[in-house]
């Protein structure tokens, strides 16, 4: 399996309970795909650098978090096509970060870099 990191803009006028529903379905596409969930990481509230218009309202802040996982490709595919659709969510985007977890990480200990 390969591993991936995905990036997310979500609404910021979300109930809790909406952005933990947002979460936990995103987790489970990759899950019920075969992957692993390796880390979740809210970065919090953030200005968006320019007004991003999406489901017909423009927005100016965001609700960035990031996750990290192993899947195969056809998750990812699944994953693009849900949160593409899914009205909470702004941006996102799934950056593929090596082939496995141990190349990922013994590249990051050559460059100083953490995980």
């Amino acid at each position: 399996m390969v591993f991936y990191e995905l990036f997310c803009i979500s609404r910021t006028r979300l109930v809790e309970a909406n952005l933990k529903d947002l979460v936990k379905q995103t987790s489970l596409v990759v899950m019920n795909k075969g992957g692993v969930v390796r880390q979740l990481k809210p970065l919090g509230e953030k200005q968006l650098p320019y007004r991003i218009r999406k489901h017909q309202e423009y927005h100016v802040q965001g609700f960035q978090w990031t996750m990290q996982f192993d899947a195969n490709p056809s998750a990812v595919g699944e994953l693009n096509k849900r949160l593409k659709i899914d009205p909470r969510v702004l941006r996102h985007a799934v950056l593929r970060l090596g082939s496995k977890l141990e190349d990922v990480v013994a590249s990051a200990e050559k460059t100083g870099t953490r995980v």
